[in-house]
């Protein structure tokens, strides 16, 4: 079975997010609008869209903060990593414990806006090394208050923020990201595996629609990362997972499914186009099955 479901690139849930001018938002009543036609076309193609909502949290500096400000995460400590420049990323600032209420609501916020822009859902973004991702991981967050120490403090706020969306939105429009096992972005776990039950367990009781994680969970789970045809219709196969999602290749490869249904060859990507800020190139630019034939 071929299911053309998409996600919208990453997706600002409000301004302070902090990362580049050219990253796509939905905080306002015109970037709302702006989406409507585009969400309009695939749903004409017969696809089912989900907007991600997400933060970077300390994967930013402050050249994208308003004011110059400091990035928000759930420590004061800066990303450490051997292969980056540490400029990039300045030092955060801790989120105050009366401040993460409002930044719950600008997720909820988010989730509102995605609904009346046309989308049939959203997911939440809580992985690799992002604001939600920052606060599971123990390795990161070192806060003293109710949203940190033991593992169900950590996880209090990305619980806060899917209650928050679920309850606004439903949760048959609701599905969530998560890494429980990498360390992108400085952001190790000592016990991922802890770490991912936990969160299986506790997102099962809002019984929402989506989540990339297995055994645990008792809705539609996801897997990702690295896969192709014949990987992805032998973890269906052997019920590994319900669905599996694309992303290098189906950027590179616009008629993704028709090509996995006729076992067509695929285009390949080209990873130095990923993070430009042309609108063409890398992005619109590969062609379709129709015009390599």
């Amino acid at each position: 079975m071929l299911l053309n479901h998409m996600l919208s690139d990453i997706t600002l849930r409000e301004r302070r997010t902090g990362v580049p001018a050219n990253t796509p938002g939905i905080w306002t009543r015109e970037q709302v609008e702006a989406w409507r036609p585009i969400v309009d076309a695939v749903h004409a193609k017969g696809g089912v869209f989900f907007c991600q909502i997400w933060h970077a949290g300390r994967v930013s500096n402050t050249g994208y903060q308003p004011n110059g400000q400091a990035p928000i995460s759930s420590t004061d400590k800066p990303i450490r990593l051997n292969d980056i420049d540490v400029s990039e990323f300045t030092p955060p600032g801790l989120l105050r414990t009366d401040e993460i209420a409002q930044v719950v609501n600008d997720f909820r916020l988010g989730a509102k806006n995605s609904i009346e822009a046309g989308f049939d859902g959203v997911e939440i973004h809580g992985a690799h090394g992002y604001l939600l991702d920052q606060f599971m991981k123990d390795h990161v967050n070192d806060r003293t208050d109710q949203y940190g120490g033991s593992l169900e403090n950590c996880c209090r706020f990305p619980l806060e923020v899917v209650e928050a969306i679920v309850n606004e939105i439903g949760a048959d429009k609701v599905g969530i990201r998560l890494s429980p096992f990498e360390d992108y972005m400085d952001s190790g776990d000592s016990n991922p595996k802890e770490l991912g039950l936990h969160m299986a367990n506790a997102l099962n009781k809002y019984g929402m629609a989506l989540l990339p994680m297995r055994k645990a969970f008792r809705g539609t789970f996801i897997a990702a990362g690295g896969y192709d045809r014949e990987d992805g219709n032998n973890a269906v196969a052997e019920g590994r997972a319900d669905l599996i999602a694309y992303g290098r290749i189906f950027l590179a490869n616009p008629d993704l499914p028709k090509r996995f249904e006729l076992n067509a060859p695929l285009n390949k990507y080209k990873r130095e186009t990923f993070y430009i800020s042309d609108p063409v190139v890398g992005y619109t630019d590969y062609p379709f099955l129709e015009a390599t034939t």
